[in-house]
């Protein structure tokens, strides 16, 4: 299906040594950020408070994220859950006020606003569940990565899948680095975007280079750097139906999602620009330096063993 078509071939390979240098130095200070400033942890891995409360009606959410604010809270969560009139709240550990202390504070916020409010549930989540709820999503991380390694290492050429590599490891270290250097709080749902972003951005890549593959073998007498321009010109129409309508999703998310997606959708959202980005130029600008021909696109025939012949003869 193609949303519109461009009859002209537009030169991208052109301008990919200057937006790869930019890629790069991108990418280097999202390693420094990363690596200097670290994440903002949201309580899911460092542990805090988790309070259950029960309204006699409907709870206006936004209400009750305002008392808390009032208490100097700034990393809190707060959603319905079950019902409208069940809300759950999570605070993170404050030095010498033990959860008790905390849980009455909050009550009494709470019910200055509304009387009929009561505390269901108070219970305490230890950093040892939050460096597990840690170390848990690192594997899941790196087993997403191995596994699209491997995928690309069976689908493609080596120098495709090199490439496929590098372009989307690069997209997620860029987000990691907006979360480093604006100190944005890393959640669970956070972790869930960046693996989403993960098998989102090589589908896209994906797309692009089964097309270069593709082209080699029909366009026989175009050079390597027309094939790869044509490749990503003819799969244009495609790029922006697909993304398009995923991006309004995602900024629908963003928006009106409230806080508990807020940045799940920002994730996606730099994912879904960069996963763009990398695979028209970081993707098919490393194959093409790294030397990808024709010849690698197509099985030359195995030669007639001469003594095999004279036998049959």
């Amino acid at each position: 299906m193609e949303l519109f078509k461009i009859h002209k071939t537009i030169p991208f390979m052109k301008y990919a040594l200057v937006l790869n240098i930019i890629s790069a130095v991108t990418f280097l200070l999202a390693v420094f950020f990363i690596v200097t400033r670290g994440f903002n942890l949201s309580i899911e891995f460092t542990g805090g408070t988790i309070i259950e409360a029960k309204y006699q009606h409907a709870a206006d959410i936004e209400k009750v994220r305002n008392a808390i604010s009032s208490l100097n809270y700034s990393d809190f969560q707060v959603q319905n859950f079950g019902t409208a009139e069940d809300v759950l709240i999570r605070l993170p550990l404050k030095e010498g006020i033990s959860s008790a202390e905390q849980s009455q504070i909050i009550l009494k916020a709470l019910q200055a606003q509304d009387a009929s409010v009561s505390l269901t549930r108070v219970e305490f989540v230890g950093p040892q569940i939050g460096n597990e709820l840690y170390k848990n999503g690192l594997h899941a991380f790196i087993f997403v990565v191995i596994g699209i390694c491997v995928y690309l290492a069976f689908r493609f050429e080596w120098k495709f899948s090199v490439s496929g590599v590098i372009a989307n490891l690069h997209d997620v270290v860029i987000i990691l680095g907006f979360f480093a250097f604006f100190q944005w709080e890393f959640s669970l749902s956070v972790l869930a975007g960046v693996l989403a972003v993960l098998g989102y951005s090589v589908n896209e890549s994906v797309v692009i280079m089964d097309r270069i593959r593709e082209n080699f073998r029909k366009q026989r007498k175009a050079t390597v750097v027309e094939i790869i321009n044509s490749s990503i010109t003819q799969t244009i129409s495609r790029t922006v139906i697909t993304h398009g309508s995923t991006q309004m999703m995602v900024l629908s998310m963003l928006f009106f999602g409230g806080p508990t997606l807020h940045y799940f959708a920002l994730a996606l959202t730099i994912g879904i620009w960069f996963g763009i980005y990398s695979s028209v130029f970081v993707a098919a600008a490393i194959a093409m330096w790294l030397g990808v021909k024709r010849e690698d696109m197509i099985k030359t025939p195995k030669k007639e063993d001469p003594a095999a012949e004279i036998a049959e003869g």
